[in-house]
Order: structure tokens, then C-alpha cells, then sequence
């Protein structure tokens, strides 16, 4: 796809961008996003103003990076270094939060051009827990997941990343969470994750926030921390 379709799309941020591209910040969407989106975040401020080209691709309000996901922000992917004529060597870095946490973690796991940093806020890293953790949920993934011919649990492994640490790349996560999240409990998802991605001797930095619930208030510091664990990894 050329850059007029990319951007019919997904958002693009080069018009924030400060120099040339250091490096492609793929940002998932969390559970039902369905509207166009205007402007960057503050993170995402953040990153294009150390040359990182924010790349918001609407792959899908319930999607939860199902495989259809996956080819879909692969061919994005490729059009993005093709279009913007970026060598191999701009690393691409997967973001988001809640069900684009999860995104974004799937994303690592399964790329076609190989994720050379991760950050997932507030995750949901079990599916199957998910499932009966809210009302809301269940709708989601069956529509996610119909036609395929697995059963659910075999689905439900494919598509947790708690399930699929063994198949993680070994490069840096930053895995964000607060302690007063009732939407995506921190104790179910991210407090596992963590451990297993440490007992499997990957790189992960967990900060566990105080007083935080689903996506704030975020600390100053924290988002901070956001924006200078994904400016590390820009080229140059």
C-alpha cells in the first residue's frame, strides 16, 4: 500500500515528527476504539519528538490481534518501511494498553519483521481468564476468534501471551499496571506475566503503581518512564 492508503488505515504521526525517523512506534488501540484518531497522545508526542513515526493502525475494535490482526499490521508494517523509505536497521517498537497491551505483546510474539522493544499497559495476558473477568469481554473474543476450526482453549493459548512467554523474543519489555485496576486485574495478568517472563530469564521491567486503576491517573513519572523506555531503542 502506498502512504495515501496507509493512512486510510491507520493514523499516522509524521506530521509531529522532529528529524528524520529513528525508529517505527506501532500503538494498539485498547477494547472497542472504532473512531478516527486526531492527534498523539502525550507518550506519543514524546516519541516523535525523538524521531519516532507513530503508527496507529485501526486493525479492528475487538480484534485482539487475532490472526487477521496480525497479517493486517504485518502488510502495514512493511508498507510503512517501504513507503518511508527506512532501512532495517530503524527499529520497530510495539506499544498499547489493556487490549492493545495484550496487542502489542502478541504482536512481539508473532511479527514477520522482528520487534526490537515492547511495552504493554495494563495488559490482559489471559484470555481464558478474561473471558469470565467482565460482562463485556465474552462478545468480543468469540467475535475475534469465529471460524476458526480450534477449540477455544487451544484459541485461548494462541492469543494469551501468558501462554506464549516461552515463544517471546528476548529483547526489552516495560510492563505497566496499577494496583486499582478492577477492568484488567493487575493480579491476574501482568503479576503472572511478569514472573514468568522473568523465570524464563527475559528482560522486563514491571512497574507496579500504587492507586493507579484502568489507564490512570498515570503518574507523571510514569508516563515518563513510558517515553524514555521506547526513545532508548530510537536509531542513532
Amino acid at each position: 500500500m502506498n502512504k495515501q492508503e496507509i493512512k486510510q488505515l491507520a493514523w499516522v504521526g509524521d506530521e509531529w515528527l522532529v528529524g528524520p525517523i529513528r525508529g517505527v512506534v506501532m500503538s494498539f488501540h485498547g477494547l472497542g476504539w472504532a473512531a478516527m484518531k486526531e492527534e498523539p497522545g502525550t507518550d506519543e508526542l514524546g516519541w516523535a519528538r525523538a524521531g519516532g513515526l507513530v503508527v496507529f493502525p485501526y486493525y479492528g475494535p475487538w480484534s485482539w490481534m487475532n490472526r487477521n490482526a496480525r497479517a493486517f499490521v504485518d502488510d502495514m508494517v512493511d508498507s510503512v518501511y517501504s513507503e518511508y523509505g527506512l532501512s532495517d536497521d530503524v527499529p520497530l517498537i510495539a506499544t498499547g494498553g489493556s487490549m492493545g497491551g495484550c496487542s502489542s505483546l502478541l504482536y512481539t510474539r508473532y511479527a514477520r519483521r522482528p520487534v526490537r522493544a515492547c511495552l504493554a499497559l495494563f495488559p490482559v495476558c489471559d484470555l481464558k481468564r478474561s473471558f469470565t473477568e467482565r460482562p463485556d469481554v465474552p462478545r468480543t473474543l468469540l467475535y475475534a476468534f469465529r471460524g476458526y476450526d480450534e477449540d477455544m482453549d487451544s484459541i485461548f493459548t494462541e492469543h494469551s501471551p501468558l501462554e506464549q512467554v516461552d515463544n517471546m523474543p528476548k529483547i526489552p519489555y516495560l510492563l505497566i499496571h496499577g494496583d486499582k485496576d478492577v477492568a484488567v486485574a493487575k493480579r491476574i495478568h501482568s503479576d503472572p506475566m511478569a514472573a514468568a517472563m522473568r523465570k524464563r530469564g527475559l528482560d522486563v521491567e514491571y512497574i507496579e503503581v500504587p492507586d493507579m486503576g484502568h489507564g490512570g491517573p498515570t503518574p507523571v513519572g510514569v508516563i515518563q518512564r513510558q517515553v524514555d523506555f521506547v526513545n532508548s531503542f530510537m536509531q542513532g
